[in-house]
């Protein structure tokens, strides 16, 4: 199907939610103050203050397995000092991506969907590391951010969606090809819609497009092949929202590590096996951070 009738198709899917989620306004202000050539982190901390719930998060994120402080850090300032200001970009857009999309109205349970995500983000930072990708946090985000479509689709076309896991389930045939045949479009299309109007740089607009379809990419085809691989993945280690889609994919006929492959030759010595056992640590590591981060929200909203 025509890539560009796809968007248009996601266009009018996204257009027709009058109250699409934003990023909250304190995560849009904390973005904006991080522009400024002069900021302090003293200004951010302040800021962040004033969102209790975005707070909690921060505090449980720098303190998991993902930041790795060598002792738990109990302050926000000194949270923002450990992390440096490039980090605190990316923790104030997660933060924001999970208040967005925090409650269970969809077809699955968003939790399960966090797991996913977050669990894409930690292994593409693991395997960017590995080919020597020069910003290991760009990896990082595009993990968390790649599937942003599908919890549009679970939360405001439920039935079709329900329909579309429900014609794929124990059978070979991937989610965005069911998508595309059944819905004119797939969450690639409808989750660029969506990151367009949240004006989220170009680099990510492009990877949400095309994690599927790497070789597609022109911006930074690598880290799109890095997500892609993440995805599978974890999609193969069951963080995929309750093993809905069937996986299977053998690592070297995959475009992606050719791609990777073509970036960083070294891959070709590679022990495939031994990898995955070291990508495999990662996934308990996700769980629990995904768990603390769902019971700091209950907590701040008692």
């Amino acid at each position: 199907m025509d890539k560009l009738a796809m968007i248009k198709r996601a266009e009018e899917l996204v257009g027709t939610i009058e109250e699409l989620p934003t990023i909250p306004v304190v995560a849009t202000q904390v973005l904006l103050l991080l522009d400024q050539p002069d900021v302090r982190v003293e200004d951010v901390a302040d800021l962040m203050l004033t969102d209790q719930v975005m707070t909690a998060r921060v505090m449980k994120m720098v303190n998991s397995p993902v930041f790795k402080p060598g002792h738990e850090i109990t302050s926000l300032r000194l949270a923002l000092v450990y992390l440096g200001l490039k980090h605190i970009r990316e923790l104030a857009l997660t933060t924001s991506l999970i208040n967005a999309f925090d409650s269970d109205t969809g077809t699955f349970e968003i939790s399960a969907f966090w797991e996913h995500s977050f669990g894409v983000g930690m292994v593409s930072k693991i395997i960017a590391g590995k080919i020597g990708y020069p910003d290991l946090e760009k990896a990082y985000i595009g993990g968390i951010i790649h599937d942003l479509g599908v919890v549009f689709l679970s939360q405001y076309q439920r039935e079709e969606f329900q329909a579309v896991l429900d014609s794929i389930k124990d059978k070979p045939v991937k989610l965005v090809d069911a998508e595309a045949e059944r819905l004119g479009t797939t969450h690639c299309e409808i989750g660029l819609c969506m990151a367009r109007k949240w004006n989220f740089p170009e680099v990510y607009c492009e990877l949400i497009s095309c994690h599927h379809a790497p070789a597609e990419a022109t911006i930074d085809p690598v880290l799109c092949a890095i997500v892609n691989l993440s995805d599978l993945f974890c999609s193969v280690r069951e963080l995929n929202y309750g093993g809905r889609e069937w996986v299977s994919f053998n690592l070297s006929e995959e475009e992606a590590w050719q791609i990777l492959r073509n970036e960083a030759p070294n891959l070709a010595n590679l022990d495939v096996e031994r990898f995955c056992y070291e990508l495999d640590d990662a996934i308990p590591d996700v769980r629990e951070l995904v768990r603390s981060i769902f019971n700091s929200q209950e907590q701040a909203g008692d």
